[in-house]
């Protein structure tokens, strides 16, 4: 189908012109997080809304057209005037303006991230029409980022403790594996793209591709050749050692980094007498680091045997820090069954046992990307203010059954004070909300590196 921006709402919304009372010629709307998992967000994703679909001339006569028949065989009204005002008048641009914190702020719950107005007085309603498509383009690509982030504070606690250059090895710490667990392919971009605020690595294609095309990055993220279970089994059972040295010939070489996958057919003895005894000394030889991939079990458990299997074969030698390191030419990564509670579990059985954090990586699928909705951080779009007879009127909610669903009242603005956001009414000098999107025109952009570059302020 063809895209049309008239009808990315809900139905509802259609017969909301007509509610507002007499005289109305403005809305004022906000985005927040009234709560939820976190106790801050990481506000990230705003960018690609804006430029794939409510940048320049996005709304036609036909669209005009396609959406008043929709509405009339769907038993809505249709504020048709409205619509081809703005398809003619404006030239199809949006009549609103959109301010925003900057990308990557990491801003408690509770506080404005966002707010949208109207700036043609015969459409003001237009804000509430678009808030199905705003709150959808905001929330997922939010709350990725923000679980992305507290999952990298726990890694970074880690490895602060136990590992001897802890930046240069956080960026890598968690592998986006999430592709194949989203509901589409723009979910992986958008997704994907989020994590990518945090960390570096992914196999998620259209993540890495988003973020490289929406945010002029070069290049967002890296990986690494690595095996799946049938490149191993296609070989047999008796033929897995095989398999393993073809990954070492294949990838193998100074500087290289190879992940097996060895969990086929038998972990322990995989870790134990092929890795650890048939093929130790090539692979030393080779200059690469194999990255031994377990797939199944209880995770803390595998993890902490593997590691133990490791060190008996290998040997380890203490850090700085006083904690275990396996040779440079071997580590683990932990892929299955990786959340944020699953690696402070296995983080924290490793530093009981000596073990640390430099020996491990993580890949997340679904838990990453798709084991959260809305509610996470429960956002919410609301209006705050509206203009009746040229004169501002407050509104707000606030409902007696359940006082974390009040709503804020007035015009807004994010500020800082003692270093912290806050959230005031009126429009105040100091607000960090800057102007991105007015009349169809993108007015600030953010690259990846400026959004990372917040986002790790907030945690160093």
């Amino acid at each position: 189908m063809k895209n049309n921006v008239i009808l990315r709402t809900d139905s509802y919304k259609s017969s909301h012109f007509l509610q507002y009372p007499p005289g109305t010629s403005a809305m004022y709307c906000y985005l927040e997080s009234r709560g939820g998992r976190y106790g801050r967000t990481v506000f990230f994703g705003l960018q690609y809304l804006l430029k794939e679909y409510l940048c320049g001339s996005v709304v036609s006569r036909e669209d005009v057209e396609e959406a008043a028949t929709f509405f009339a065989a769907h038993g809505e009204p249709f504020p048709r005037a409205g619509w081809e005002r703005i398809a003619i008048v404006h030239g199809g641009r949006l009549p609103i303006r959109i301010s925003a914190v900057p990308e990557g702020s990491v801003v408690p719950t509770h506080n404005l991230l966002m707010a949208v107005e109207s700036t043609d007085p015969e459409v003001f309603w237009l804000p509430g029409w678009l808030e199905t498509m705003l709150v959808r383009g905001s929330w997922y690509p939010i709350t990725v980022a923000t679980q992305s982030f507290h999952i990298k504070t726990r890694i970074w606690e880690y490895l602060a403790e136990t590992a001897n250059d802890p930046r240069s090895e956080l960026p890598f710490k968690l592998h986006d594996f999430g592709a194949r667990g989203v509901s589409s392919a723009e979910s992986a971009g958008i997704g994907g793209m989020a994590h990518l605020v945090n960390f570096q690595g992914s196999d998620t294609v259209e993540g890495v591709r988003f973020a490289n095309h929406y945010y002029r990055q070069p290049m967002a993220a890296f990986s690494i050749p690595a095996a799946e279970h049938s490149t191993i089994t296609s070989w047999g059972r008796e033929g897995e050692v095989d398999a393993y040295r073809n990954m070492v010939r294949r990838f193998g070489g100074p500087g290289k980094l190879v992940a097996c996958v060895s969990d086929s057919f038998n972990i322990w003895n995989a870790v134990e007498q092929l890795w650890g005894d048939e093929l130790r000394d090539e692979v030393k030889a080779s200059g690469a680091t194999v990255v031994i991939r377990p797939d199944s079990g209880h995770p803390p458990d595998v993890v902490l045997k593997c590691l133990q299997i490791l060190e008996r074969k290998l040997g380890m030698e203490k850090n700085l820090r006083g904690f275990k390191v396996l040779p440079s030419y071997f580590r683990l990564i932990q892929g299955d069954g990786v959340n944020e509670d699953s690696i402070a579990e296995i983080l924290a059985v490793m530093k009981a046992h000596g073990y640390s954090a430099s020996n491990i990586a993580f890949g997340s699928g679904g838990a990453l990307l798709q084991k959260l909705d809305r509610d996470t951080m429960r956002f919410a779009f609301k209006c705050s203010e509206v203009t009746v007879d040229e004169k501002p009127r407050p509104v707000f909610k606030d409902p007696v059954t359940d006082s974390g669903k009040r709503s804020k009242s007035g015009r807004l603005s994010l500020v800082r004070r003692d270093g912290e956001y806050v959230t005031v009414q009126g429009d105040a000098q100091n607000n960090e909300l800057k102007t991105v999107f007015e009349n169809g025109e993108v007015l600030a952009e953010t690259t990846l590196d400026q959004v990372r570059a917040r986002a790790e302020k907030a945690l160093f």
